[in-house]
């Protein structure tokens, strides 16, 4: 049978309702406390409380506090008034069942509607992905059949500016062969009246002596002399060298199908390694292949930080961070150890890199941000800068506005500074 708690202790309000309660010893856990609009109840074995509380409260906003044996409710009432006392009393068994059977009801049935948020919420978010990637996706194919389409145009223009030429050089190759046609027929011809000159007989009662031809014309001058002038023939075209350079490319891909933006970007991270590599290569030619590691170092770094060892955590993190500067937990990891080591200017700079990574803002990164701000907090608090510090822990409250702890540090924080300005 379990042991009623019957120690308590209560305080009241108009708005909200005290309530302190022993443990005795165990040890609770927020799963070991139920809270309704009138019914509470703490079951730790083999202590159990229970308690119909006499009107109605905010169950949502209504706080549980767990701390050195002992737990501190803060209820907080749906109207304003004075109770007469913490729990219903002269109530009936059938009443008190009927309480807590609806009290049990009506938690079902909010897991369920949160259950059932979560998962709108949820497939919300992956609807939104799911049409941005497609637009991302219409868009890069767009501007790919764009591409293509500018590349067949100029294509088609140098193909028809080359048949052009080519129907050029044909007309030029077939003027040049009726020219070298009449050449030939002229020289044929010329060859001819040559013979008939030599073979002539000379006129009896004529001078012996063979008529010269005309000073400057073979014997068929005077014929071509009467048919007409010879046809002119154009000049040859000059040959000449065309010289054809081609874009030099790194990707096997064409220039028109590639995405000249992320691959200009993937060689100059890919440079940028290698001379981070060269530059710390003759320390890390002793280094075991596992060591050359970043998230083998990281591990490395987590179990030294968790003995205490956070010279040697320090060691661990800046070395994979020289392998890879772009992992955000190794900044936040490394920002831990300098507040411990009081090393507080680099835990700032080492937050505010994990938040400059941490981009952009996603549900899978927010206890990461959260981290960082609280971390970059507290070391701005550490160097009395309250304000700044105050900034940090506003932005984790916007993150993570449930978490209590966080709640009471920036409420100190406030405290201190509104004494600051009150002592100036």
């Amino acid at each position: 049978m379990p042991l009623w708690l019957r120690e308590q202790r209560w305080q009241q309000t108009l708005s909200t309702v005290h309530l302190w309660l022993p443990l005795r010893g165990a040890r609770a856990t927020p799963a070991s406390i139920f809270c309704t609009e009138r019914y509470l109840k703490v079951s730790i074995p083999p202590f159990l409380f229970e308690a119909i509380l006499y009107a109605p409260i905010d169950d949502t906003s209504s706080t549980a506090k767990i701390r050195n044996g002992n737990i501190f409710f803060t209820l907080y009432k749906k109207e304003p008034a004075m109770w007469e006392s913490l729990t219903l009393e002269n109530a009936d068994k059938e009443k008190l069942q009927h309480i807590r059977e609806n009290a049990v009801l009506k938690a079902q049935k909010r897991a369920k509607e949160e259950s059932e948020a979560k998962k709108a919420t949820k497939q919300e978010h992956k609807n939104y992905a799911l049409e941005a990637t497609m637009r991302l996706e219409e868009a890069e194919r767009k501007r790919i059949e764009d591409l293509k389409e500018k590349e067949r145009q100029r294509v088609t223009k140098d193909l028809e500016l080359w048949k052009k030429q080519q129907e050029d050089a044909e007309k030029f190759k077939s003027i040049q062969k009726k020219g070298e046609l009449h050449q030939e027929i002229w020289q044929l011809k010329e060859s001819k009246n040559e013979k008939m000159n030599k073979t002539r007989i000379p006129n009896e009662g004529t001078s012996k002596t063979r008529l010269k031809p005309t000073k400057g014309c073979h014997g068929s001058c005077s014929k071509f002399a009467q048919d007409g002038k010879e046809e002119q023939l154009p000049a040859p075209r000059a040959a000449a060298t065309i010289q054809v350079n081609f874009t030099p490319r790194v990707f096997p891909t064409a220039l028109r199908e590639s995405r000249v933006a992320e691959e200009e970007e993937w060689l100059h991270k890919q440079a940028e390694a290698r001379r981070t590599i060269s530059a710390d290569l003759s320390e890390l030619e002793d280094l075991k292949e596992e060591e050359k590691n970043p998230d083998w170092l990281k591990e490395k770094g987590n179990k030294m930080f968790a003995m205490g060892n956070y010279l040697g955590a320090v060691s661990a993190y800046s070395l994979a961070l020289r392998l890879n500067q772009q992992l955000p937990l190794l900044y936040l990891n490394r920002a831990a150890c300098h507040l411990q080591l009081r090393n507080l200017h680099k835990a700032v700079e080492d937050s505010s890199k994990a938040l400059e990574l941490l981009t952009p803002p996603v549900p899978d990164n927010e206890k990461a941000r959260v981290k960082a701000h609280v971390r970059r907090g507290t070391a701005f608090c550490q160097l009395e800068l309250y304000p700044e510090g105050l900034q940090d822990y506003e932005a984790a409250l916007r993150i993570d506005p449930k978490n209590e702890n966080i709640k009471k540090d920036a409420e100190k924080i406030r405290h201190i500074i509104q004494g600051t300005m009150q002592d100036s």
